[in-house]
């Protein structure tokens, strides 16, 4: 298993250098993967424009959307956005989609909310028609478009996954948690008659340091998740906040078959990614 690591593109107040410069040092290494997340009504980075920076500052690090709310998007201009990107970075791009459960971010996009489900499907569609399309460029540099994931939990979602992509991202929690979805991704893999196996990423959020950077952390979470309600505590109780808590989890997703962890900063200080970088040497 391979495992990435997010930038603080949600993390509110986070500068563009601070994201910069992140992008740098975790080209260096030991990370596999740069993730990032996508909210509209936030203080937050745009992911694809964060990631097309990305892709000018780094040269060896995977560059991944985990995940970017597709309905809120045109199909085509994502398609473009997304084979720019994969141009950009050399064929370093995986997108992966997903609905997308806060109603305010529709709002804000004056997306409706209700039939987003049947979007994204017609979606799926439209962005490997356009990526074969000749009329319409640039050509993503891996064939066929850019690894596709999609993360949800509803089994519509690993029915998608089987059909249209490449894989099935997890939106988080204990290792427990992650083997029940990759038991209905794999399952719907071979219902769909998909040869091999579906690539399976899954996440987590972690917070290094002192008692003020884990209540940091904690809080970030509370409110980033707030629209969740009472759930948004479990998820600020999950956070790793010590070395034995990350390889732990580490190990336990590795267990259960995932491919690619990506571990999410909860905080935005540049210690964060060395601190992490000298638990996973």
């Amino acid at each position: 298993m391979q495992v990435g690591v997010g930038l603080p593109n949600t993390i509110p107040e986070t500068s563009g250098e601070a994201l910069l410069e992140w992008m740098r040092q975790a080209d260096q290494g030991p990370f596999s993967c740069l993730g990032v997340l996508d909210r509209i009504v936030y203080d937050a980075c745009e992911p694809l424009t964060t990631l097309a920076a990305a892709a000018a500052v780094t040269h060896r690090i995977r560059l991944a959307t985990v995940i970017v709310v597709a309905p809120l998007r045109n199909a085509a201009v994502l398609a473009k956005q997304a084979a720019t990107i994969d141009a950009l970075s050399g064929g370093r791009l995986t997108l992966g989609l997903a609905l997308g459960a806060r109603e305010d971010d529709y709002q804000a996009a004056g997306v409706a909310y209700g039939g987003r489900a049947e979007r994204l499907a017609a979606q799926l569609v439209a962005l490997r028609d356009t990526w074969e399309n000749e009329a319409i460029g640039p050509h993503p540099t891996q064939p066929g478009g850019p690894e596709l994931l999609l993360g949800g939990q509803s089994d519509q979602v690993f029915a998608r996954v089987a059909r249209f992509a490449n894989g099935y991202v997890h939106g988080g929690g204990p290792p427990r948690a992650f083997a029940g979805a990759a038991l209905k991704a794999r399952a719907a893999w071979i219902d769909a008659g998909r040869p091999g196996q579906p690539r399976l990423w899954g996440q987590g959020y972690f917070a290094l340091g002192g008692e003020e950077v884990v209540a940091a952390g904690a809080a970030y979470l509370r409110d980033y998740y707030a629209f969740t309600g009472p759930f948004a505590e479990r998820i600020a109780a999950g956070l790793l906040t010590t070395p034995q808590a990350i390889l732990q989890f580490v190990r336990g997703y590795g267990d259960e078959g995932c491919d690619e962890l990506v571990l999410l900063p909860a905080t935005a200080g540049l210690d964060q990614l060395h601190r992490l970088a000298d638990v996973l040497k």
